[in-house]
């Protein structure tokens, strides 16, 4: 699954619950895809981070922490 497909299904789950109209059982279902969606999506990112620091000739050292401050 492509990162556009897993994040626009992403928001299709989270539209749902917050529509609030699917049952307690369903919710959890959805839930739990999103999770797992969200994951998906976030290993795309992460392996974009990874490529783009090897371009640069750099390891993932030369990336900014979560909190945007350089480990410098």
């Amino acid at each position: 699954m492509s990162y556009e497909q897993a994040r626009d299904e992403l928001v299709a789950v989270v539209a749902r619950l917050e529509s609030g109209a699917e049952s307690l059982e369903e919710s959890l279902a959805l839930w739990e895809r999103g999770e797992a969606l969200a994951a998906r999506c976030q290993q795309w990112l992460d392996g974009a981070r990874d490529r783009l620091a090897a371009a640069r000739g750099g390891g993932s050292d030369d990336a900014p922490h979560d909190d945007g401050t350089d480990q410098a």
